[in-house]
């Protein structure tokens, strides 16, 4: 029964192609996390904590674990577009999942217009006297003509993107490691870490203020996901993605991290714009600040990639359900979901507008719109988990991928997510997260209500399968249509 709803929810998400494979979905995950939160919201974070900026991404990364393990066993279960929001809709309620999938496009949208403004801000390196604007223009206009491409061409670009990160980092920490632990300069080493207001420069609360930074950082990890409604063999591809992803994001954020603050003093990295061009203009090699300058650009480049797509797939998601309009539901001939695309957008143009009215804040107070929803989206994952498994026991339901440490994660997790949530009114850097994030979050609630009696219609009950009657049959009708259409 239980999984025969759940189909409901499938079907009417129908016609994107499964074209990703196991390797481009692990890049996916990479491109979308390893971004401007490692390469410019490391030095934001530095501000708050110092040094103890490692404890503060490694509380992240263990919510980020956390988190992914349990969204890896719904995903295994079922591989959907819609993904945590379609799991929110079938193990709570229609109003969880309307909510959770309008908070996460909100954010990912804003979250484009972060990138979008870093990579404005890496080309003041080479071309200081032109404006940021026009590369904001320029880069988001070539991103938008790709993902028009089909999902195959996403996927590639993705793929190549992320693997110049990897292959770049893994670069920069050999060489950083042979500094500090092999030659052993005078200069270099982890007495740095202690050499400025020591480990803590801002005591423990700041340590903790940091966490929200690295919440914001490890941002897009759950896009795997997403991505998964497209996979060629979902099952098997988000299990190794998961576990493959994990390893890496520790390891590019905690070991860089580590590296950095070991060669360069925190008052220089503060002074510089990225960490890592400040490191290497500290280490002096010609024309290593450029290099590096390019793979940041890169960097920001592939997030902005990713989470063009998976907003488009989340807007294509609520189209397919009835709760968003129809034309946002279309696919091209190509399978891509165009209309959707050109409304995600928005982002791009509320951040060039943020840019021009204060270029000098504009970055911070970006992240900090965009982090209610992901926040909020990582605290209803969590507690969806807990519905689900549940639900899984009351059924009998035999799983084919478990987490271990259930429900002590999804519990932990859950509270720490509230505690950062809570953390971000007492930082002026992040007031307006909740300011802006809460009458948002009660606007969607409305929204749904006022949708639901627009159309006359009633909730299910029981669990699994409640569903809006009237929008999901629109859904439904919609999917089939498109899938005529296609095919004639």
């Amino acid at each position: 029964m239980m999984s025969h709803s759940f189909d409901l929810i499938k079907n009417r998400e129908r016609g994107l192609k499964r074209e990703l494979t196991s390797p481009q979905l692990t890049m996916i995950a990479l491109g979308g996390a390893i971004g401007t939160g490692l390469f410019l919201g490391s030095k934001f974070a530095i501000s708050f904590a110092g040094p103890s900026v490692l404890l503060s991404y490694a509380i992240g990364g263990l919510i980020a674990v956390m988190l992914m393990g349990g969204l890896a066993e719904m995903t295994v279960a079922h591989s959907t577009t819609g993904s945590f929001g379609a799991f929110a809709e079938h193990y709570i309620s229609p109003l969880a999942g309307f909510l959770v999938k309008y908070l996460y496009w909100s954010c990912i949208v804003l979250a484009v217009g972060t990138e979008v403004l870093a990579i404005g801000d890496y080309m003041k390196l080479w071309f200081p006297g032109v404006p940021p604007l026009v590369w904001i223009l320029l880069f988001a206009g070539v991103l938008i003509a790709v993902n028009m491409f089909n999902v195959k061409a996403f996927g590639t670009l993705e793929y190549w993107f992320s693997s110049i990160k990897v292959f770049a980092i893994l670069g920069f920490i050999l060489l950083a490691a042979i500094l500090v632990f092999g030659k052993r300069e005078s200069g270099y080493g982890i007495h740095n870490y202690t050499a400025e207001g020591g480990f803590f420069p801002n005591g423990v609360s700041g340590m903790w203020v940091a966490v929200i930074v690295a919440i914001f950082s490890y941002l897009s990890v759950e896009m795997i996901a997403i991505a998964a409604g497209e996979a060629k063999d979902p099952g098997t591809a988000v299990k190794k993605a998961f576990k493959v992803t994990v390893f890496r994001l520790f390891l590019f954020y905690i070991l860089t991290l580590a590296l950095i603050l070991a060669i360069a003093p925190v008052s220089q990295i503060l002074a510089g714009n990225s960490p890592f061009v400040t490191v290497m203009q500290v280490i002096g090699i010609p024309f290593a600040d450029s290099a590096i300058n390019v793979v940041v650009i890169v960097a920001a480049l592939s997030a902005m990639n990713s989470q063009l797509y998976i907003s488009t797939r989340m807007m294509f998601s609520l189209s397919r359900a009835g709760q968003a309009p129809a034309v946002f539901g279309r696919l091209h001939r190509n399978g891509s979901p165009v209309n959707a695309l050109i409304l995600c957008t928005g982002g791009i143009a509320v951040a060039a507008c943020v840019y021009a009215m204060n270029p000098e804040s504009g970055f911070t107070f970006m992240m900090a719109l965009s982090m209610f929803g992901a926040m909020a989206t990582w605290l209803m994952i969590f507690v969806t988990h807990l519905a689900f498994r549940r639900a899984i026991k009351r059924d009998g339901t035999a799983l084919s991928y478990k987490l271990r440490l259930y429900p002590a994660a999804s519990w932990a997790g859950a509270a720490l997510m509230v505690a950062v949530m809570v953390t971000t009114l007492f930082v002026e850097a992040f007031r307006m997260t909740l300011i802006f994030g809460v009458p948002f979050a009660i606007g969607i609630v409305v929204l749904y209500f006022v949708l639901r009696k627009s159309r006359g219609e009633t909730v299910g009950e029981g669990a699994g399968g409640s569903e809006i009657a009237g929008l999901d049959v629109a859904g439904s009708h919609a999917g089939r249509n498109l899938e005529r259409a296609e095919h004639s």
